[in-house]
């Protein structure tokens, strides 16, 4: 029998590069870019009003859990910098992440916490702590992006070396 399928849903700037380096990570089974967290309904790219560009993870919870997908997360995208990734600059481009249950907000504090405490980024987190609401999709033009064009513009790297540790307690 398969394993029930849980879903994440994260923001960090520009969704092309996000769904690119998440759909790799083992567990992962399905990803798709969209837009969330705003105000507008049946949101596009043209008019996404106060949503954020966003992906949407379905992963299989006996291969990774939440709590490695935000580690991940935290490594591929600068948390610390508001409504900015790189060169992108804007609310659309806001770090959050849209908890479906509050196992996954417990999770996303905890994680927050734990990033604050490391030093790794040179700033607090900034990142936005929210229910999910309803999820958009992009068009399809935005969906595999970097599929379809490998040398296509992203902001998101992993960081060689890059491990969140636990903060002690004390």
């Amino acid at each position: 029998m398969a394993a029930q399928t849980q879903r994440a849903v994260l923001a960090g700037g520009c969704f092309w590069g996000m769904e690119e380096l998440i759909r790799r990570l083992p567990g992962v089974t399905r990803t798709r870019v969209g837009y969330t967290g705003g105000d507008v309904p049946n949101a596009t790219y043209r008019n996404h009003g106060t949503h954020a560009e966003a992906i949407e993870i379905l992963f299989d919870p006996t291969k990774t859990d939440f709590r490695e997908i935000l580690e991940f997360f935290f490594q591929i995208h600068d948390p610390s910098t508001k409504n900015r990734q790189g060169n992108d600059i804007g609310l659309s481009y806001r770090s959050a992440i849209y908890y479906v249950d509050d196992e996954q907000k417990r999770i996303a504090e905890d994680t927050i916490a734990d990033v604050d405490a490391s030093g790794l980024w040179p700033g607090k987190v900034v990142t936005e702590v929210e229910p999910v609401g309803p999820f958009w999709e992009a068009e399809p033009e935005h969906q595999d992006y970097l599929q379809r064009y490998p040398d296509g513009y992203t902001c998101h790297f992993p960081r060689p070396g890059w491990r969140l540790p636990a903060r002690t307690e004390g």
